[in-house]
């Protein structure tokens, strides 16, 4: 079984699809760059689609993930809300811990 590996994907849902890899790659972005546009444009997304799929997540998580300054003389921005920044450790912190435990399984059964 020569090059056999895996591939998990954690997501989170209420009543449809809440929050996965795609929101929090888009969360990361803005964290690192204060852009909600630098992120989407970094992820190669278009800017109305990180907008809907945060509004989305926002929607079905039921608080705000970021807070968005308009623009001005020096443009807008974007920064994490503190429940979005919380809640975004806590899911890069449960993804963390569910790769190693699917990673020590892999092992177990596929150890070839």
């Amino acid at each position: 079984m020569d090059g056999l590996r895996y591939r998990l994907t954690l997501r989170l849902y209420r009543a449809d699809k809440s929050f996965g890899p795609g929101p929090m790659r888009l969360m990361q972005g803005v964290r690192a760059t204060g852009s909600l546009q630098q992120a989407a444009d970094q992820m190669g997304m278009a800017y109305s689609k990180a907008w809907k799929t945060l509004r989305q997540a926002e929607r079905e998580l039921g608080f705000a993930l970021l807070v968005r300054h308009s623009g001005g003389a020096h443009g807008g921005g974007s920064a994490l809300t503190e429940q979005g920044r919380a809640f975004l450790e806590r899911y890069e912190a449960m993804v963390r811990e569910v790769d190693q435990a699917a990673e020590t399984a892999f092992q177990k059964y596929f150890p070839e």
